[in-house]
């Protein structure tokens, strides 16, 4: 397991437990009682470290190699009914952006996310979750499919960016983006959205417009990441962490300024560390959401979405 900079003194702990309890078993020697002292002081620490996050470090537990992606919920929380469908019928697959049906009980639903990769050859097959114009253009087709047999729509959002690229750019990367936004504030079935990882600029919000927002306690949403942001204004990566703090963009923060709808609470030490209360809190989370959401008749849904998003932020004359 790979452990951040700030998880350093918990790996220093499991491998003291894991050496006490190797010379237990080496040895007549019973260290019971050592090992039961170093497991509560690991206990203690771990709930100390996690308690009081900055937002730079939920921004590195956001990153987390092992951190579930996109796929991961989606198989788990559908039970392997997910059948991913592909293309945009206009130029490729995008394999950044994925998407397609699957169920959670009865009840079927339109998933798609923004996927990254475990290895390097993934990323890069994956395009490190950074989808291309025909991405989101697929994304839109779905939706369309959902909108039209009545099925709700689940967006995952993990994604650094919108692939940046020049080919990228000359295939209409922005007005992609903007047809999805102006397309899923009218769309009529319920969507619900849920920020699992990175939630960069418009390349998070080209699929992140729902009638219901979550964000994972460990992910951060903002319109720049932290580094570029520091870039920016100081022409270096060093502020980084002053960045994070600056932009608000931790899931208390979105909360409190009411862009998003609710956090989802993830296990201790992050969604890597329990995968699977990770799925099951998910999975509880898009159940409830839709309880609620199937209530409304379609045109009041849309209506109060884009009641929900007109009335953001402020505005001064």
């Amino acid at each position: 397991m790979e452990y951040l900079d700030f998880e350093l003194p918990i790996k220093e702990l499991e491998d003291q437990l894991k050496e006490c309890i190797l010379i237990g078993e080496k040895s007549d020697v019973d260290v019971t009682d050592t090992c039961e002292q170093i497991e509560k002081k690991l206990n203690e620490t771990r709930k100390s470290i996690f308690r009081d996050l900055t937002p730079w470090q939920r921004v590195q537990i956001s990153r987390h190699p092992s951190r579930p992606y996109t796929l991961d919920f989606i198989n788990n929380i559908t039970q392997d009914t997910f059948m991913e469908l592909h293309g945009d019928r206009t130029v490729k697959d995008d394999k950044a952006m994925i998407g397609g049906l699957g169920k959670i009980g009865d009840q079927s639903f339109m998933f798609i996310g923004q996927q990254k990769g475990y290895n390097t050859k993934m990323r890069q097959y994956r395009n490190f979750g950074m989808a291309n114009p025909e991405g989101y253009r697929k994304a839109l087709r779905l939706m369309k499919m959902a909108e039209k047999f009545s099925i709700p729509v689940v967006t995952f959002l993990d994604t650094p960016g919108a692939y940046p690229g020049l080919e990228a750019e000359e295939r209409g990367q922005g007005e992609a983006i903007a047809r999805n936004i102006f397309e899923m504030s009218k769309l009529k079935t319920p969507i619900i959205t849920i920020v699992i990882g990175e939630g960069a600029s418009g390349g998070a919000l080209g699929i992140g417009v729902g009638d219901v927002v979550y964000m994972l306690e460990n992910t951060w949403y903002s319109v720049i990441s932290p580094e570029s942001c520091s870039s920016i204004l100081w022409r270096s990566w060093e502020y980084k962490e002053i960045a994070a703090e600056a932009l608000k963009l931790t899931p208390k923060d979105m909360k409190r300024m009411k862009l998003i709808d609710g956090i989802i609470r993830e296990p201790l030490g992050g969604a890597h560390a329990d995968r699977e209360k990770a799925y099951r809190s998910v999975e509880m989370a898009i159940i409830k959401a839709y309880t609620e959401l199937k209530k409304l008749p379609i045109k009041k849904l849309v209506e109060k979405r884009m009641d929900k998003y007109a009335n953001m932020g402020e505005f001064r004359g």
